[in-house]
């Protein structure tokens, strides 16, 4: 991932404006460390930190038209910028960046040019000929982005908070799927797909297309002129892109370059039953596999600097963020510079445990709807930031536009889990990718269940977390909370530890609202707390307080193994909910 910060319009063109751009610039180096750019056109300022994945030798940014005239600064991949290029044959191009495509489209199409984009990307263009603007961010939020206005009337674009918070009035997140034109004067949502409506999907379920789907999701995502590997915990949606990737490297440009046996990686605590089952895909699949261990104490230890990067104080966000952020320190030390990854998974297929519960296929597709959306200030915040916090570039097919529209045009019915008809969580992607004659993974394996709570190593992580915050945070601090932290209250030590930290590093009022907040249960939304009376008076976010969650509600039965896919009554009874998400990779329970 790379890092953007534009500011237009800011009524200064003086040298001491550039210098000021340019030092806030360099708060967003370590996105990218292979190449910083400025372009200044009067009183707006382009800057761009590079991280080289496509043409590392000319695609430095900003980007131009032919006659220098568009200018644009662009985070993010654009998967099929081949085919784009084929439909500009009669423009130049100056180098072979994906994102090259991006001001010819402007000529050609004006502001309409954007859902025409297949890939991850934010983007400012700037029109040197009216002096006009344009700001876009990807259909989910995949890349962080962020806006804000100056006193001066200038606005700011940021890749994170940290490269405008001390200069803006006030600033919030840019919201996915929108545009900012400064030629309409506001947002524009661009990205209007059939499942945002109200209308319930009623197409049948087809597991040979959805299974294409995801295959075609992660194959285009092989467009790479640097190392990669994938992300690999063991679980269903890590191992599934683990597996499409290395059954379909062979052949294509990056196992020319880089040879054809894919790499994995799997972070953990020492022993945890995670990094048993990610070796055991690796091993199936012949991977390279990398296996790194931390301690409670390296986690602890991390936490300022995986705060400070990840910009939330949300408290699950913050557990997972954790491992990933100390896995990618590592994974670029190898020099690795992209990795592929699972998020997405359980918001499009309602796999969180709570959707057990689910009270008709109304409010199951209703609830993943709300999910998906709100994945840019969750999973996709964390993806992000905690691997271009080492330079390293995180991609998620399962967020595909086009996957995306075919897994959620299919009739919510099929995606209920129903233990009579051996359905568990995610059945109908597992279904899709049980082949017998040439199978995926391990049946066991592909029909592995969350194991959330199969041991204490997770648990020492967590609980490890709360210790160190009760250290710091005392009995007559939480009774002060609500004075001190009106917006967002933190209700527990180790909420107000991370809260404090936060407000040290950006203590402005905007930097508190981009956070979210609300009632959850294991990860739910505040609407889904309604499918269970007893659920609203055990919210928390871990879901470990939740009616039927922590272990002691457990017997023998209760861990049982899944059996040709069909779930223990045990468990369904209990319903056992789901603590964070798309901790692909990360081989921790909490």
């Amino acid at each position: 991932m790379c890092g953007i910060l534009a500011v237009l319009g800011c009524s200064d063109d003086s040298q001491a404006k550039r210098v000021r751009v340019l030092e806030l610039s360099r708060r967003l180096k370590h996105r990218g460390p292979d190449w910083s750019g400025l372009f200044q056109h009067g009183d707006s300022f382009l800057s761009h930190q590079r991280l080289a994945i496509i043409d590392p030798a000319s695609g430095d940014q900003p980007l131009f038209n032919e006659d220098k005239k568009i200018v644009v600064t662009v985070n993010g991949e654009i998967y099929n910028h081949e085919a784009l290029r084929k439909s500009l044959s009669h423009h130049e191009f100056r180098t072979d960046s994906d994102c090259d495509v991006i001001a010819h489209l402007y000529e050609e199409y004006g502001e309409g040019f954007v859902d025409m984009l297949d890939g991850m990307f934010s983007f400012v263009l700037l029109d040197t000929r009216d002096n006009s603007f344009l700001v876009a961010r990807d259909a989910i939020g995949i890349t962080s982005l962020y806006i804000g206005w100056g006193l001066d009337g200038s606005i700011w674009i940021s890749s994170e908070m940290k490269g405008l918070n001390d200069d803006c009035e006030h600033f919030e997140f840019f919201p996915p799927g929108h545009l900012y034109s400064s030629k309409q004067g506001g947002f524009r949502r661009w990205y209007n797909p059939r499942w945002m409506s109200s209308v319930i999907p009623s197409t049948p379920y087809d597991p040979l297309v959805l299974r294409r789907a995801f295959e075609n999701a992660v194959i285009k995502r092989l467009m790479t002129d640097v190392p990669f590997g994938v992300l690999l915990s063991g679980g269903l949606d890590s191992s599934l892109v683990a597996s499409i990737t290395a059954r379909y490297l062979a052949g294509t440009k990056a196992a020319k370059q880089w040879g054809a046996q894919l790499h994995s990686f799997c972070v953990g605590l020492e022993g945890s039953p995670d990094l048993k089952a990610a070796k055991e895909v690796a091993n199936y699949l012949g991977t390279v596999h990398h296996e790194f261990h931390f301690t409670v104490q390296d986690g602890i230890d991390a936490i300022e600097d995986v705060i400070y990067h990840i910009e939330t104080y949300d408290v699950t966000t913050i557990r997972a963020s954790t491992p990933m952020f100390l896995m990618s320190r590592k994974i670029k030390s190898l020099g690795v510079k992209m990795v592929i990854s699972g998020e997405g998974s359980d918001e499009i297929f309602g796999g969180y445990l709570y959707f057990h519960k689910a009270p008709n296929k109304e409010e199951f597709h209703h609830e993943t709807c709300r999910k998906i959306q709100a994945l840019h200030q969750y999973d996709c915040l964390r993806a992000n930031k905690a691997t271009s916090a080492w330079g390293v570039e995180a991609r998620v097919p399962f967020l595909d536009k086009e996957f995306i529209n075919v897994a959620m045009d299919i009739d919510p019915e099929w995606k209920m889990i129903k233990p009579d008809r051996g359905r568990i969580e995610k059945w109908i992607l597992r279904k899709a990718f049980d082949d017998e004659e040439q199978p995926y993974l391990p049946k066991h394996i592909l029909y592995r269940q969350k194991e959330q709570f199969s041991d204490g190593v997770g648990y020492s992580w967590i609980d490890g977390l709360k210790t160190h915050a009760a250290e710091h945070v005392t009995d007559k601090m939480m009774l002060n909370a609500a004075h001190i932290f009106p917006h967002n209250t933190p209700t527990t030590k180790e909420a107000y530890y991370y809260r404090m930290i936060f407000e040290r590093f950006f203590p402005q009022n905007s930097a508190k609202l981009t956070v979210p907040g609300g009632a959850s249960v294991a990860c739910s939304t505040a609407k889904a707390i309604e499918w269970d009376a007893t659920w609203s008076n055990n919210l928390d976010p871990s879901g470990r307080a939740a009616i039927g969650v922590h272990t002691s509600a457990y017997g023998p039965q209760a861990f049982a193994p899944i059996a040709n896919g069909k779930i223990p009554s045990t468990i369904i009874n209990n319903v056992p909910l789901m603590v964070g998400g798309g901790t692909h990779g990360l081989a921790i329970q909490s």
